[in-house]
């Protein structure tokens, strides 16, 4: 008879079995008198079991190579701040970032934690997803570090004076030029829109594949377009006393005529399509002498170019000598409703907008810190580009124009007018029917917010 060994199933090992096990054991020994010595060297090699995790997802809506490399960095480090949480990246192109939450939020499938302009918070607070952040921020740490005016100009963008965003980041849109170029020409820095124009000719050399401006014809070209405009109008309301839309004044259509003009005379042909990471290759690879683009572009700039090559501006002041900036150009993150970890979501972006990542993270992409302590550190004082910025904002020529954020579909019909600007850089729309339209969307989008909210 042939006989046959056979093996019982091994039960897959169970973290809490052993512990029943152990507590069991306990006992025995201690009935029977036995002193338990070897337990806590037991306990201790039970806490090098793993914890079972909580797993928050955390969306980036700016995802460039350095940014993901940045998060990257700094989710490693609140990891090891927090073992009890795992951070899951996902990483959005800036383009196509609105557009992917608004599909999350109608398939249900939103992230906990996501990056979020300014812009969007009144779109998506209309549709209900975001969730309050104040309970946690009246008690955090980040609560009298952060300026109190970002608070309070956030607030205004919620329907309800909630907090739906917490920032971490403020910019301004400026003037980026080869300070290079410029000295062996003998052009001073362009303080004005007329030194601007007769940059962008005297540094104009085609035959060279060398031009004096660098202009987006792509994704975000209207949000860079309208900042422009204020910029060079000096207006600081966007409605006028009744009501109107300023967008198609007749300063900024003759503006807009002379900016857009620059196209193809004093700009490269492809840049009908730039984005804005497509207009920075541009300007860092020398094609270009100027361009327009806001002060997070800085540490693309340091890497592409030695530090006497390059130097920034804020954006040339008005027909009045003013210097016009667009309000709440700030940055931060939010946390959706559909979370269902929200505490541990809250000290992810408690950890992003502390004082430490603030410095860590606006040093090096370029920007300005809203943390009272970052704001204090000496590398903000040591960048030509933040000390531009600043003694600007504390000039007394300093203003800001107020565009209509509250507005759940401003930023569609900002972006809306990407593809327009296209039209028009073609040559098959007129720069008045553009600016009109351009108006009229925001005419009604106001009056139904009025009607909707019994007058603002």
């Amino acid at each position: 008879m042939r006989c046959t060994n056979r093996r019982k199933a091994v039960r897959p090992f169970s973290l809490s079995a052993l512990l029943c096990s152990l507590i069991l054991l306990s006992f025995v020994l201690l009935a029977a008198g036995c002193a338990p010595t070897n337990l806590p060297a037991l306990r201790n090699n039970l806490d090098e079991f793993p914890q079972e995790k909580t797993t928050i997802v955390f969306w980036n809506e700016n995802a460039a190579k350095d940014r993901t490399n940045y998060y990257h960095e700094l989710i490693e480090k609140f990891e090891e701040q927090n073992p009890d949480i795992h951070v899951e990246y996902v990483g959005l192109p800036k383009k196509a970032a609105r557009l992917k939450l608004n599909t999350a939020i109608a398939t249900g499938e939103t992230p906990d934690v996501s990056g979020m302009q300014s812009a969007w918070i009144a779109e998506f607070c209309s549709q209900g997803v975001l969730m309050d952040l104040d309970p946690w921020f009246q008690q955090s740490g980040v609560k009298a570090d952060i300026l109190p005016a970002v608070i309070e100009a956030n607030r205004s963008l919620a329907p309800d004076g909630g907090l739906y965003q917490l920032p971490n980041t403020m910019s301004a849109e400026t003037l980026w030029y080869r300070a290079d170029w410029f000295q062996q020409a003998g052009l001073g820095v362009p303080r004005t829109w007329d030194d601007f124009f007769r940059a962008a000719e005297v540094l104009n050399h085609p035959d060279q594949e060398q031009y004096g401006f660098t202009i987006r014809g792509g994704d975000g070209a209207g949000l860079q377009l309208m900042r422009a405009m204020f910029a060079y109008s000096g207006y600081t309301d966007f409605f006028d006393a009744d009501g109107k839309c300023r967008i198609d004044d007749p300063v900024h259509i003759a503006f807009v005529k002379q900016y857009l003009g620059l196209y193809r005379r004093n700009t490269p042909m492809g840049d009908i399509t730039n984005g804005y990471q497509e207009m920075v290759e541009s300007f860092d690879n020398g094609t270009a002498a100027m361009m327009q683009h806001n002060i997070g572009s800085y540490g693309s700039q340091v890497r592409a170019m030695q530090p006497e090559q390059f130097a920034m501006a804020m954006l040339p002041r008005s027909r009045s000598g003013t210097i016009v900036q667009e309000a709440n150009n700030v940055d931060g993150y939010s946390v959706f409703k559909g979370t269902k970890h929200p505490d541990a979501a809250w000290r992810f972006v408690q950890f992003l907008c502390s004082a430490e990542t603030q410095s860590w993270w606006n040093e090096r992409i370029g920007q300005m810190p809203v943390s009272r302590k970052a704001l204090d550190e000496t590398w903000v004082s040591e960048r030509q580009h933040l000390q531009v910025v600043r003694d600007a904002v504390e000039s007394p020529e300093f203003h800001l124009y107020e565009p209509p954020m509250y507005l759940p579909d401003y930023r569609k019909i900002v972006d809306g007018a990407d593809s327009r600007i296209e039209q028009v850089m073609l040559g098959n729309l007129t720069v008045e029917e553009f600016l009109h339209g351009w108006a009229d969307a925001f005419n009604q989008a106001e009056n139904t917010y009025r009607a909707e909210h019994g007058g603002k």
